[in-house]
């Protein structure tokens, strides 16, 4: 059947009504999809550097215990050690002045001015006398059980002047420590009145002690310069204070 003039189909066109070609779904054909793309590593800040090591001096007088303490900060600080001074009396607020010790375990009277200071506790004063003497017969003596006993008062004395009118003062020279001082009540001669810790402390088989009722007493302190307050010293205030690791100041 001969066909119209202009009536022939376009070459490679579709016949109208049949069917289309198949969606590609908007890709180009054989294009792969690209990556994802991933979240760059977050930065880590580096390491702090490591504290470089130091020693805190606690010094402390004779007489008194700091074992409880230092212990407990053996435990909670062991990357700082603590170094513990031994200090005369005399010596302890120069030991401060002079950066020996960072602080101390201290007796008063000591001159504070500049210092922060926090007492501990007070010690109950005792007359030390040899083992035969006839004042061991009571548990605790009174000022009048003194009248006419030799009273020697060592040369680094801690309780100060004290008012024992009837007791006899020695003929020798004064004896300048504590520990000569209880060495010569042994022999008899007499009598000394120091805090407990120091009987303790000089203790010998051949002198004892008993309380004196209404003597005076030593108060023992902790102390440390105010323009020289560290983390480290308040540390040792809170283990004193009995706070716990994580209590706050």
């Amino acid at each position: 059947m001969a066909h119209g003039k202009g009536s022939a189909p376009r070459r490679g066109g579709a016949a109208r009504g049949g069917a289309r070609g198949r969606s590609t779904g908007g890709r180009a054909p054989g294009r792969t999809p690209p990556a994802p793309k991933t979240a760059p590593a977050p930065k880590t800040a580096p390491a702090p550097e490591p504290e470089a090591p130091r020693t805190f001096r606690l010094g402390a007088v004779p007489g008194a215990t700091p074992g409880r303490w230092v212990d407990r900060w053996s435990s909670r600080r062991p990357e700082v050690a603590l170094e513990l001074v031994p200090l005369e009396v005399a010596e302890q607020r120069t030991a401060l002045d002079d950066g020996r010790v960072d602080a101390a375990i201290a007796r008063r009277p000591i001159d504070d001015d500049g210092l922060h200071v926090i007492a501990l506790y007070d010690e109950v004063p005792v007359v030390v006398m040899s083992s035969e003497s006839d004042l061991t017969v009571v548990d605790e003596l009174e000022a009048s059980d003194l009248d006419g006993s030799v009273l020697i008062v060592p040369g680094d004395d801690v309780l100060g002047p004290f008012d024992l009118p009837a007791t006899v003062p020695p003929r020798f020279d004064t004896i300048e420590t504590t520990a000569d001082a209880i060495a010569t009540v042994a022999t008899g001669v007499g009598i000394a009145i120091v805090p407990m810790s120091l009987a303790r402390l000089h203790h010998r088989r051949d002198v004892t002690y008993r309380p004196l009722v209404g003597g005076p007493v030593s108060s023992v302190v902790f102390a440390w310069r105010r323009d020289r307050d560290s983390a480290d010293i308040q540390d040792f205030v809170g283990i004193i204070r009995g706070r716990t690791a994580n209590s706050s100041r």
